[in-house]
C-alpha cells in the first residue's frame, strides 16, 4: 500500500524540483565533469558503454534508471529512511545541498519531511534553516524545537538563525527583509544550490489579491514565483498544492506543528485577508475562487515576462548614439513596453527597485506622454528625471 494521497502529493512536488536542481546542477558543471556522452558506432551496432564508475569518476545523475515509483534513484544510494539525526551530509559532502526554509508550520514541515524523504534517493544532501524574528516571547526556544524536530528527519545542516526585523516597509515587509536576508547567508554559508519554501496555492491566491489591491500592475499580479532569487536560489514547489494538503501530510505522518498566532492575528494585512477577505469572496463567488486567482497569477506571469522581453529588446532602438532616451521614440512605443523602459533607466541610473512605485514611472511617463514644460521629476535614490531637447536625461542629482 502506497503513501496517503496528501503525502504522495507533496512527495511528487518535491521529486520534480528536485530532479530540476540535477539537471540545472549537471549543465553548470564544467565539461570535464559532465558524463560522457554515449556515441553509436553505426547504425547497426550497440551503443558504446560507459566507463566503469570510479571513485574518481563524476557520477551520472541524469542517467540513471528510472525507479518503477519514478523517483529516479541512482543506484546504490541511500535509502531515506535513516536513523534520526543521521545527517545526509555523510552521503557524498560532494553532492549538491538543498536547504528547506522551515518555521515549523504545516506547510513548511511537510516541505521538510518530503525533502528528507526524497533527497537521498537522488544523491542530494538536505539542510534547513529556520528563522527566528524575535517578534514573540519564547521565539528563540521555539526555533531550537523546530531545529530538533528537523534533524530527528535526518537533515543536516540545520541552522537556527536569529534576526533582527526593522521597521522600514511595515512589519510584514521587515520580517520578510530579514528572513530573506538570514535565508541568503545560510545558503552562502553551506554552499546550497537552492532552498526551497514552502508557499502554498493559497499564499499565491493571498499575493495576487494583495497586489491587485496597491493597483500596481501585471507584474504584481503574477504573484510568487516557482524559481526566484539570484542564480534561482528559491524554489516554491507547493504553489499548485493547497493548504489543506500540507497540514493533511503532516497529520498522517505524526509530524508536530507550530501555528504562528501572528497568522490569525487580524492587525496583520495578510491574516485579514486570509480568514476574512478569500471566505467572503468564496461566499459571494463560489468554490474555486483560489484556484482561479493562482491561475491568473500564472497567466499575468507569462504575460509580464513577454512585455518585459519585449521592453529589453525596444530599449537600444529608442536610444540615441550618445545613449539617451529619445521622447519622439519612446512615444511610439505601446505604454505597457514604454513604462518597463522607463523602469529600467530609473533603476540603472541609481533608483532602488523595491522604492520605485507605479506613481514614480507615471510621472516620468508624462514627460513623453504629456509634455507641458513641467520641470524635473524626483524619484528615490536621489535620481531625476528631466526632458532636455528631445532626449530624456535620467542621472543622480
Amino acid at each position: 500500500m502506497g503513501p496517503h494521497p496528501a503525502v504522495a502529493a507533496i512527495r511528487l512536488a518535491v521529486r520534480r524540483v528536485l530532479h530540476d536542481l540535477l539537471t540545472e546542477h549537471d549543465l553548470r558543471a564544467p565539461a570535464e565533469d559532465r558524463p560522457a556522452p554515449v556515441t553509436p558506432l553505426n547504425g547497426s551496432q550497440a551503443a558504446t558503454a560507459p566507463a566503469p564508475r570510479t571513485d574518481t569518476t563524476p557520477r551520472d545523475r541524469t542517467s540513471a534508471p528510472m525507479s518503477r515509483a519514478g523517483t529516479g534513484a541512482r543506484p546504490g544510494a541511500r535509502s531515506a529512511r535513516r536513523a534520526p539525526g543521521a545527517s545526509l551530509l555523510d552521503d557524498d559532502p560532494l553532492a549538491p545541498l538543498v536547504l528547506v526554509a522551515c518555521s515549523g508550520g504545516a506547510d513548511s514541515m511537510a516541505l521538510a519531511s518530503a525533502l528528507a524523504f526524497e533527497a537521498p534517493k537522488l544523491g542530494i544532501r538536505a539542510g534547513a534553516v529556520t528563522v527566528d524574528h524575535g517578534l514573540q516571547p519564547g521565539s528563540d526556544q521555539r526555533a531550537a524545537e523546530v531545529a530538533a524536530r528537523l534533524t530527528g528527519l535526518g537533515l543536516g545542516p540545520v541552522d537556527a538563525v536569529g534576526v533582527t526585523v526593522g521597521r522600514g516597509g511595515g512589519p510584514e515587509a521587515a520580517a520578510r527583509d530579514a528572513r530573506y536576508a538570514a535565508l541568503d547567508a545560510a545558503a552562502e554559508r553551506h554552499g546550497a544550490t537552492a532552498v526551497l519554501l514552502g508557499h502554498t496555492r493559497d499564499d499565491q491566491a493571498e499575493t495576487v489579491l494583495l497586489g491587485l489591491a496597491r493597483g500596481s500592475g501585471i507584474r504584481s499580479l503574477s504573484g510568487m514565483a516557482a524559481v526566484s532569487g539570484a542564480g534561482g536560489r528559491y524554489r516554491r514547489p507547493f504553489l499548485h498544492l493547497d493548504r489543506q494538503t500540507a497540514r493533511k501530510a503532516c497529520l498522517v505522518q505524526h509530524l508536530p506543528v507550530w501555528d504562528d498566532p501572528h497568522n490569525a492575528d487580524p492587525a496583520y494585512t495578510r491574516s485579514r485577508l486570509r480568514h476574512e477577505g478569500l471566505p467572503a469572496l468564496e461566499k459571494a463567488l463560489g468554490k474555486g475562487v483560489v484556484e482561479a486567482l493562482a491561475r491568473t497569477a500564472q497567466l499575468s506571469r507569462d504575460d509580464a515576462d513577454a512585455l518585459d522581453t519585449w521592453a529589453a529588446q525596444a530599449e537600444s532602438a529608442v536610444r540615441d548614439p550618445a545613449g539617451l532616451l529619445e521622447c519622439a521614440k519612446l512615444y511610439a512605443l505601446p505604454p505597457a513596453v514604454r513604462r518597463r523602459v522607463l523602469r529600467r533607466a530609473a533603476i540603472d541610473a541609481g533608483a532602488p527597485a523595491g522604492s520605485l512605485f507605479a506613481r514614480h514611472i507615471e510621472e516620468i511617463d508624462r514627460l513623453i506622454t504629456g509634455w507641458r514644460g513641467q520641470g524635473a521629476i524626483n524619484l528615490p535614490g536621489r535620481v531625476v528625471a528631466q526632458r532636455q531637447g528631445g532626449r530624456l536625461v535620467i542621472r543622480q542629482s
